[in-house]
Formats: structure tokens, C-alpha cells, sequence
């Protein structure tokens, strides 16, 4: 029985390809190879992958194409790469459903870096669901608690239910969490949670915000804890 985990990576560059599968095999981890994104979408409905690396530049449809439809029905984790270090293509496929984005050139260190934490995300959020749907836990947080920061799992439960952030909107969140009814500008919300704010718009985060608010309404709509402050940026109201 193969108990290696399933990468499929989605690039139509050989010469790129073979140092990054090269490197994720030294991981114990198999790989597919798909050279289009048609190709891709096919691979993915006949099996399934722990992992997904999807270059946005393909021969027929591009990245973001192929993107939404395995969202269509899949959630596999994903992990973008480009050519174009573009402020907006970064917005766009993290709004479409990305985990990650990385701009070439990259080295295959970081690429794998990056996939393990991706996972250990992943898998903390399974045990932690898990945990929060056993009846007799201890750990069962009551329906009346508004928020619960667990720290050392980067996660962040709200009204009991575990919230499925991605890593810039679990840091963005928690700084709101940590200091309620402060007023942030975007830009300190840049510096506070971007590791490079410099070579990010302030449009970021508007975008993140808008994701996370999305999130907190399916869980509980009559609620809009997140106060815009109109030209200059955000607070997190308290609630009873």
C-alpha cells in the first residue's frame, strides 16, 4: 500500500518541473504531472491528491481558471506559482480559494517550506474540529463565547466554531482580537501582519477583510463585528 502523499503539480516547464519533483520526492512524497490545466481538472476528478501546485501561466486555460473549477469540488489544499509579481494576481487567488502564492524564481526549498506549513495548518485544524465535535470534551467551547484564540495552533474559534483562515487572516483577525474597539489604519494592519507591507497595496487588506468577514457571517449573520472606518480602517466591535 502507497502511503506517500499525493502532489499533483500543474506547469508546462519542464525545466522548472524537474528540480521542484525532484525535491518533493526527496520528501517521500509522489508526484503527478499535469502540463495543462484541462489535463489537471481530469487528474483531480479521477484521484485523489493531499496537495495541489498550480502554475498560473498554462497553454490553455490559465491558473485562476482551472483554480475555480477544483473548487467547484474539491478543497485540497493549493498552492500557486507565477511569473508576475503582481499585487492583484495575488489578490485574486488567494480571493478564489489559494492557501499560497509564490513568484518565480523560487528555489524548491521554499516551495516545500511552504507545503509543510500549509499542512500543519491543516492537520491542527482537523484534530481541533475534532476535538470541538466530541460531546464530552472538556475542551467544548459553550455556544455563548463569542471568541477563543488558541496561540500555539494559529487558530481562532468564534461562537464555537473553528473559523478556516488562511495564515494572513488568522494574524489580521487576532491583532483585531487582541486589541478590541482600537482603530487600525490599513496601513498599521500592513506592518503589524505583512512580513513585507512595503511591497504590498493597502487594497490587501480590504480584500482579507472582506474574506473574513464573509467567514464570521455564515457562522453567525446577524453579527458584523468588524467596524469600517471609511477612508482610513478597521475595528473590532465588542459583542455581548
Amino acid at each position: 500500500m502507497n502511503n506517500k502523499k499525493q502532489i499533483l503539480c500543474v506547469e508546462d516547464d519542464a525545466a522548472i518541473l524537474m528540480p521542484l519533483r525532484y525535491a518533493l520526492e526527496r520528501e517521500e512524497w509522489q508526484v503527478t504531472w499535469a502540463n495543462t490545466g484541462l489535463q489537471a481538472i481530469e487528474y483531480i476528478q479521477q484521484q485523489a491528491f493531499d496537495f495541489i501546485i498550480l502554475d498560473i501561466g498554462l497553454p490553455d486555460l490559465n491558473g485562476f481558471e482551472v483554480c475555480k473549477k477544483i473548487r467547484q469540488f474539491s478543497h485540497t489544499p493549493l498552492l500557486f506559482l507565477t511569473a508576475r509579481d503582481d499585487e492583484i494576481d495575488r489578490i485574486v487567488g488567494l480571493e478564489i480559494g489559494a492557501d499560497d502564492y509564490c513568484t518565480k524564481p523560487f528555489s524548491s526549498r521554499e516551495i516545500v517550506s511552504r507545503i509543510k506549513a500549509i499542512w500543519r495548518r491543516m492537520e491542527i485544524q482537523a484534530q481541533l474540529q475534532a476535538v470541538q465535535n466530541t460531546p464530552d470534551s472538556s475542551a467544548q467551547l459553550s455556544s455563548s463565547t463569542v471568541w477563543h484564540c488558541v496561540d500555539e495552533a494559529l487558530q481562532i474559534q468564534y461562537f464555537g466554531t473553528l473559523l478556516q483562515l488562511t495564515r494572513y487572516e488568522y494574524r489580521l483577525l487576532k491583532l483585531l482580537i487582541d486589541r478590541p474597539e482600537q482603530v487600525f489604519s490599513r496601513q498599521q494592519l500592513m506592518d503589524h501582519v505583512w512580513e513585507h507591507p512595503e511591497h504590498s497595496l493597502e487594497r490587501t487588506v480590504d480584500t482579507h477583510i472582506k474574506s473574513i468577514r464573509n467567514k464570521l457571517k455564515q457562522i453567525a449573520p446577524e453579527q458584523d463585528p468588524i467596524e469600517t472606518h471609511r477612508g482610513f480602517g478597521y475595528r473590532l466591535k465588542r459583542i455581548s
